[in-house]
């Protein structure tokens, strides 16, 4: 992103002077607020194009998607988490993450729940719990379930939105522990944008602050886990 800006009905525009976030890292943005990080999260994606400046994302400007079959291609290539995406609370774990698949889930069809039980592993969900009603269990589980959700598809970038909003800072660490090794077993390019710096800096990424008033981005350190 280069001299970006972006009405979004806040105090002032989103500004982004000059962010960049190489293939591959580890990234915490910190700084952005629950309307902020949406809307930077529209922008990443190409939802939404900047009043001003540029955004380049896999490799090309979102101002250059021309029509809403290239941009599906390209919104697929993202994996989000964020409580603003719906889990069915009357419904199993096992069928949260089996609806990513399939909507044939009374009962998961053996074949999709092969892919249910290898994701629910990779996030550290116990397979105790998949038959779990979503409606009962802890924040930490649903943060689990939105992060095998979002790595469904094999996105080529993860976006943490606002992750640690819900959960106790217990819950916190051992979050931050498990994005820190699926996105290192991935080598996958993740991008948290949050306000708790604890969380940023218990995944050992790339720790970056941004400042609303000006739109600059500072870091403050430098760690790839790899």
């Amino acid at each position: 992103m280069t001299d970006v800006e972006k009405q979004y009905g806040g105090l002032r525009p989103l500004r982004v002077r000059d962010l960049r976030i190489p293939a591959g890292q580890l990234t915490m943005l910190v700084g952005f607020d629950r309307p902020s990080a949406e809307v930077l999260v529209g922008l990443m994606t190409g939802a939404a194009l900047p009043d001003k400046g540029d955004v380049v994302s896999l490799g090309r400007p979102t101002a250059n998607i021309a029509d809403s079959d290239e941009w599906l291609a390209f919104v697929e290539r993202f994996g989000i988490t964020s409580d603003r995406i719906v889990l069915l609370d009357a419904m199993t774990v096992a069928q949260n993450l089996a609806i990513s698949f399939d909507l044939n889930l009374e009962p998961v069809p053996a074949a999709v729940m092969k892919r249910v039980t290898a994701l629910a592993a990779e996030v550290g969900i116990d397979s105790k719990d998949l038959d779990r009603r979503v409606g009962d269990v802890s924040p930490l589980l649903r943060s689990q379930i939105y992060l095998a959700r979002a790595l469904a598809f094999d996105p080529a970038i993860l976006v943490l939105e606002h992750p640690t909003a819900n959960l106790s800072q217990d819950e916190a660490n051992d979050y931050a522990a498990i994005v820190r090794a699926v996105a290192g077993g991935r080598m996958l390019t993740t991008v948290g944008l949050l306000m708790d710096q604890k969380f940023a800096k218990a995944t050992g990424g790339r720790l970056m602050f941004w400042q609303p008033a000006t739109g600059e981005v500072r870091e403050r350190s430098a760690l790839r886990f790899w």
